[in-house]
């Protein structure tokens, strides 16, 4: 079995935690982008709104949009900071978009591949 393979089903079990703890917290939310291809990251980069590595090409990222009790979706970061820090402490390798420096993005979680 590939690296890359281990690391996409590895990444897929800690979506599953992650949703899990939104909707153990009271929260709950849809998926938008997980898979994007690399003609649409190139697209997107290109429009300023991603990278053209994107993680999303990888089958290793995936946006989410999250809800809260009163069904209100949630748009300012600190909002979402309960969800990124645990997304961080699943794995060493997962990285939350609300950390991202230069395009913050607070509903995108990813996983980096193992060197």
């Amino acid at each position: 079995m590939s690296k890359l393979l281990q690391t996409q089903q590895l990444f897929s079990f800690h979506v599953m935690q992650l949703l899990k703890y939104i909707y153990d917290k009271n929260y709950t939310c849809t998926l938008a982008d997980a898979y994007r291809c690399p003609e649409m990251a190139a697209l997107y980069y290109a429009q300023g709104k991603g990278i053209n590595d994107s993680q999303h090409c990888k089958r290793l990222a995936i946006d989410l949009n999250i809800f809260n009790a009163n069904n209100n979706l949630l748009t300012e970061k600190a909002d979402y900071e309960i969800f990124g820090k645990y997304w961080e402490n699943l794995d060493q390798h997962c990285r939350w978009g609300g950390r991202f420096t230069k395009l913050v993005d607070c509903g995108h979680f990813e996983m980096q591949e193992p060197k």
